[in-house]
């Protein structure tokens, strides 16, 4: 068991990109001190990972149905998982302090002041008997913040021994970075979403090649990137907004139809080459150009990318994993070190990450029965 000061959560969430349930332990006093456990990505069972897809691209729906049948499958596929994930490394309910419950985010409207996540805590704590922190993005949406980025502060602690500044790019479904810089650089920390990452490249794959993804960006590497759609593509006003700004997965769709009419690679293509250079314009709205980045995310895994983005900006882009992180889980682990801090009262976002008019502590907490 941990020391008395810290404590063992458990941190469970599925991105924007819906590849699957990611499941991770920390140990952590909430603020420095991080002991990274375990982890693990549980597939979602098919039938509901292809309702969750219909349900997000149909918005009307994400915001206003009730989804309770919907909801309380999202809420069994976690509890499954993470009682299976429990058992497979030892651990009973005595052995965990939290669970930090992100669930499945199905709709975005900050400027609403709305955000919807499935996954209900109070049914999964009291299904595997330890308390659960869920609802993390509400109190910051409902102050006036974007409800995101929410892995900033972690990514902070993480990156206390590093050399500064250095920025953490999360490419899932949609990007986002986080800028960590020393004192004398007015905010030390600053996040934002970037832009489009891997949730337009996926979805056209799935519909010209039936594959769910495109594996290394083997597929964007055989084509040509159409500049002249390129630059269609990022004139947009999205671009030149000062941060903290926010994104939800379906937001470039409808502007990226313009890559209808290419051959299938060079759509791909001219896709990968939009998220670099929407990624690297991301360098226009922090203090100082960073020494490194530092990528988590599926987006990690694909060379153009990774490749791209390295000649774009001129430093080293690096995978997470180069620095002892582990990108396959680091949003997982994120919400079990959040839990931690919500149930300590203290700040899960900061009016340099979310927007929010001050530090903002979020978080319900639902006691095991």
């Amino acid at each position: 068991m941990a020391e008395a000061r810290r404590k063992t959560a458990i941190g469970a969430i599925s991105g924007t990109s819906m590849d699957g349930i990611d499941i991770a332990v920390v140990v952590t006093d909430g603020l420095h001190e991080v002991a990274m456990g375990p982890g693990l990505t549980a597939p979602y069972p098919p039938a509901l990972r292809a309702e969750l897809q219909a349900l997000i691209a149909d918005p009307s729906l994400a915001e206003r149905d009730p989804l309770a049948d919907l909801d309380a499958k999202v809420t069994e596929a976690f509890t499954n998982a993470i009682a299976a994930f429990m058992a497979a490394e030892g651990l009973t309910a005595r052995d965990v302090d939290l669970i930090g419950l992100h669930g499945q985010t199905v709709f975005h409207r900050p400027e609403r002041r709305f955000t919807r996540q499935l996954g209900l805590g109070a049914g999964m704590a009291k299904a595997l008997g330890v308390p659960v922190v869920d609802a993390f993005r509400q109190a910051d949406v409902a102050s006036g913040g974007h409800g995101a980025p929410f892995a900033p502060l972690y990514h902070a602690a993480l990156a206390a021994p590093l050399p500064r500044p250095v920025m953490v790019l999360n490419w899932g479904g949609v990007g986002n970075v986080t800028w960590i810089g020393e004192e004398n650089d007015g905010p030390s920390i600053l996040a934002f979403d970037t832009g489009p990452a891997s949730a337009l490249i996926d979805d056209l794959v799935r519909e010209r090649f039936g594959r769910p993804y495109d594996e290394g960006g083997r597929l964007a590497a055989q084509g040509t990137v159409h500049s002249d759609v390129l630059a269609r593509l990022m004139d947009n006003p999205f671009f030149g907004v000062v941060p903290p700004k926010s994104l939800d997965r379906q937001d470039f769709h409808a502007r990226a139809r313009i890559v209808e009419a290419l051959p299938d690679h060079d759509a791909l293509a001219t896709l990968a080459a939009f998220t670099i250079e929407a990624t690297a314009a991301a360098l226009a709205h922090v203090p100082r150009a960073p020494l490194r980045w530092l990528v988590t995310g599926g987006g990690r895994h694909n060379r153009t990318f990774m490749d791209g983005l390295a000649r774009r900006v001129g430093v080293p882009v690096d995978p997470v994993e180069a620095v002892g992180w582990n990108g396959d889980v680091l949003e997982a682990q994120c919400f079990g070190y959040l839990a931690v801090r919500s149930v300590l009262g203290l700040p899960l976002s900061l009016p340099t990450t979310t927007g929010v008019p001050r530090a903002m502590p979020g978080g319900v907490l639902w006691k095991a029965a």
